[in-house]
């Protein structure tokens, strides 16, 4: 289980983790470098497509060390929740995702992104990513309402979110610059509301 909101709010650093009996999530630590590192090297067409456009020197041991540091700055603020994604029985990195843009006062929202290494795509890993930090974005992070933004031929992230409850709210023209072109995106959104106790995720 995820640590308390009230840790969270404490701005102090927390080694939280968020797992159930086959995944884990966790902030990233300079250890994940050569598994992060191969992982996104071997996927780099694949993902490509999808994320803004790979600027030189990010795959650097240096600029990875430097990501991990600002991940824990922006989670000890209560800015992002920035996780890697593992496979539990060995503990094989396989993805991301975060918790970003956090909003408190009268928006109490957030949005997610995510990505996952190729060898691992189409297996249902993120499906399950996603049913974890739902229940902790509203639990323990108290928010309210959960975004997400999705390229509109990215069929695979529209099902994934469809099937996980989000609803299609509008169409957001040239929203982010993806792969070096300012790309149109679907918004999808999730409220507390629309997840009850007894309701099992259909991902």
């Amino acid at each position: 289980m995820a640590r308390s909101v009230f840790r969270f709010l404490s701005r102090q650093p927390d080694p939280m983790e968020i797992a159930s009996a086959n995944h884990f999530l966790r902030l990233p630590r300079t250890s994940d470098y050569r598994q992060w590192f191969t992982l996104r090297s071997e996927s780099r067409t694949f993902l490509e497509p999808w994320e803004p456009t790979w600027q030189s020197g990010e795959m650097s041991e240096s600029a990875f060390r430097a990501r991990v540091i600002r991940n824990e700055q922006e989670f000890s603020s209560g800015q992002a929740v920035p996780l890697l994604l593992f496979s539990r029985t060995d503990a094989t990195l396989l993805g991301g995702i975060t918790i970003g843009y956090i909003r408190r006062g009268s928006a109490q929202c957030c949005m997610i992104g995510y990505w996952m290494g190729e060898r691992f795509s189409g297996q249902g890993h993120m499906a399950q990513g996603v049913k974890l930090v739902i229940p902790y974005i509203f639990s323990s992070l108290q928010l309210h309402r959960i975004e997400a933004a999705c390229i509109p031929e990215n069929q695979r992230s529209i099902r994934l979110l469809e099937k996980a409850g989000f609803q299609r709210e509008g169409y957001l023209r040239e929203y982010l610059k993806i792969n070096g072109q300012w790309r149109d995106h679907l918004m999808f959104s999730l409220l507390s509301k629309d997840i009850t106790p007894n309701r099992n995720l259909s991902i």
